[in-house]
């Protein structure tokens, strides 16, 4: 499957949700629909509920979100013991 350029379907404009990186045409924010994947929501489920969305636009939320983790700092962190 080919790289999709996020560029394409993601954009931020401090007129909307306070400039979060939205889904272009919608008010619907990466974080927004990430968040639905990790509540357990399936693809079919969100473009059902969210029929603005294509595949493709939730296929740039998720190399969006990729992108941005690449240019993050990671620390591991040590986990407690029970």
């Amino acid at each position: 499957m080919a790289d999709i350029d996020w560029r394409e379907f993601i954009h931020s404009d401090p007129e909307v949700l306070l400039g979060k990186p939205v889904v272009k045409g919608t008010r619907l924010s990466v974080e927004f629909i990430l968040g639905l994947f990790a509540e357990g929501w399936t693809e079919q489920q969100v473009l059902e509920n969210y029929p603005t969305l294509t595949k493709e636009s939730i296929r740039a939320v998720f190399a969006f979100a990729k992108e941005c983790m690449a240019e993050e700092s990671l620390y591991a962190i040590p986990s407690e013991t029970i």
